[in-house]
Formats: structure tokens, C-alpha cells, sequence
């Protein structure tokens, strides 16, 4: 459907284009997140491997939406400065989440366009809906690992500063760091090669049809 594809141009916008997110296509996002939603429950929307893919893209946004709630709460009732450090960490891997869970999703829906295009036939077998939903689970697993590690050094940090003096405290401190700053340099680079291999994509797409 039209409304679905405007809603896939806005989040390559939001999540591949744009450098940072903003409020304005914050909000956007979350306004056309909450519409496909909707549009997906209609019964004129087939159950496809695509439909899935876009329908856990638009519940990867409840996220965002948990974060901005709970920052104004916090706002509201001037928590403690403890917990406040804590929830802050929390809220920003929330965000995190988000943001590379729907990157990865969005990748996903453009290989499957690509395959859609020029290999049909061959690949009707592989675009399954059970396939898409084991591809959702797998990606949101992943993008669980990243946080939780993320999390787990965040935390070590601020309990062990400014520097720890148990031996096993140093040894977690000294793994998590080191995993964490890999992991960090991995996503920086996997998210470069994604916006690539998107606008790759698309273009490949585009002067295919154009030619037909």
C-alpha cells in the first residue's frame, strides 16, 4: 500500500539519512508508527513476510515512546540524583534499541525488495512469514545482547569510579569495557555500511524499473 511505502520512506529518513535524531522526526515517527500500525490490522493488508517486518519496525518505536514518558516523569518528580543516573542510562540504551533494531529492519525490508525485483521466483521460498519472524526475533536478540552489555558497563563505571579495588570487580570492569568499546566501534561501522548498501539497494531497484 502507498500509506506503508511513505512510512518506510520516513523511517529511512529518520534512521539512515538523518545524522541525529531531533524532536520533530522524533515525533513524526511516532505519529506514522502508530498509523501503520492501525493500517496493518486491517484486513485489506495481506499477512506477508513484508507486512512482518514492517510491523515490528513500527512496534520498535513503543521504545521511544516508554523513553519520553518516563523522561517527563522524571522531570515531574525531581527524582534522586542515584536513580536518576541510572534511569538516564537505561532510557538512553532504550533509544539505542530503537535506533539500530529499526536500521536493521529497514535493511531487511529493502534486501527483500531486491530479491522481490530481480530473483521472484527463486526466492518465494525464503520470503516466508515464518521466515520473516524468526528474522525479527533474531535481530531484536541481538539488539537485546548489545543493550544489556552496554547497560552492564555503564553500571560498572559509575559503581566501580574511579577505580575499582576488587580483583573480580577490576576483571568484570576490564571485560566489559574492552567488549563495549568493540562493540561500539562495530555498530559505527556496520551502521555506515548499511546506509551503503541501502542506498545500493534502491538504486539498483530504480533504474531496473526504469528500464522495464
Amino acid at each position: 500500500m502507498k500509506d506503508l511505502r511513505r512510512y518506510l520512506v520516513l523511517k529511512y529518513i529518520q534512521y539512515l539519512v538523518l545524522s541525529s535524531s531531533n524532536a520533530v522526526s522524533t515525533l513524526l515517527g511516532l505519529l506514522g508508527s502508530l498509523y501503520a500500525t492501525v493500517i496493518l490490522q486491517s484486513a485489506k493488508v495481506s499477512s506477508k513476510s513484508t507486512a512482518v517486518l514492517i510491523s515490528s519496525l513500527a512496534k520498535a518505536d513503543i521504545l521511544v515512546a516508554i523513553s519520553v514518558v518516563s523522561e517527563v516523569l522524571l522531570w515531574t518528580f525531581d527524582a534522586s540524583s542515584s536513580s536518576t543516573a541510572f534511569t538516564s542510562a537505561l532510557l538512553q540504551n532504550l533509544l539505542m534499541a530503537n535506533s539500530h533494531g529499526s536500521c536493521l529492519l529497514l535493511s531487511c525490508v529493502a534486501f527483500e525488495a531486491y530479491l522481490i525485483t530481480f530473483v521472484p521466483a527463486q526466492s518465494r521460498r525464503f520470503r516466508t512469514v515464518r521466515n520473516a519472524r524468526l528474522t525479527c526475533r533474531l535481530l531484536w536478540s541481538l539488539v537485546t545482547a548489545e543493550c544489556a552489555l552496554f547497560l552492564l558497563d555503564d553500571l560498572l563505571r559509575a559503581s566501580s569510579a574511579p577505580a575499582p579495588s576488587h580483583v573480580l570487580c577490576k576483571w568484570l570492569f576490564g571485560i566489559s569495557s574492552t567488549a563495549a568499546a568493540l562493540l561500539r566501534t562495530l555498530t559505527y561501522f556496520l551502521g555506515i555500511l548499511l546506509r551503503i548498501l541501502n542506498v545500493y539497494i534502491y538504486y539498483k531497484i530504480f533504474f531496473s524499473i526504469s528500464n522495464r
